[in-house]
């Protein structure tokens, strides 16, 4: 049984979920920085998936990044798994630009968090769970695409 790690519980508020993830965002005001955790039990690594719910993380971490691109008018989406601090497999997705806090260095260990009100978080969550639901997965499985030689340059 899928159960949420205590700290992401703890950093994080919950926005909904897509077909395999659990969507969150981090209680930092300095950046538009959100969490995909694949609702699967007892698993640490990506390569620990299914062939089909690998497939599944790709597509939902890319609309979900492109998403939040838009959303917050991004100069670069920074997505990381790292997992040395909270083992559950969790994919960091952190929209950044030149006039962030953290600007160009890494967002970890870098400042200190700064919470949101719960104006403001209401006001944030409110931008992306709406679009949560505008979420549509690919109709065609991913492991049945054929390649042939015209798919690669000489």
């Amino acid at each position: 049984m899928f159960m949420l790690h205590k700290q992401l519980e703890a950093d994080c508020f919950n926005l909904g979920r897509l077909p395999l993830c659990q969507v969150l965002m981090m209680n930092d005001r300095q950046y538009p920085w959100f969490i995909l955790v694949p609702r699967r039990p007892n698993v640490s690594e990506i390569f620990q998936l299914s062939s089909a719910d690998q497939a599944a993380l790709w597509h939902e971490s890319s609309w979900f990044g492109q998403m939040i691109m838009d959303v917050f008018n991004g100069e670069k989406l920074n997505i990381g798994a790292l997992g040395n601090m909270v083992p559950q497999l969790h994919l960091h997705h952190i929209v950044r630009n030149q006039y962030d806090a953290s600007w160009p260095a890494p967002v970890w260990g870098r400042l200190p968090a700064k919470h949101y009100s719960v104006e403001d978080a209401a006001k944030r969550i409110g931008l992306i769970e709406a679009r949560l639901l505008n979420y549509r997965a690919p109709e065609a499985e991913f492991g049945g695409l054929a390649l042939d030689d015209s798919d690669f340059e000489a």
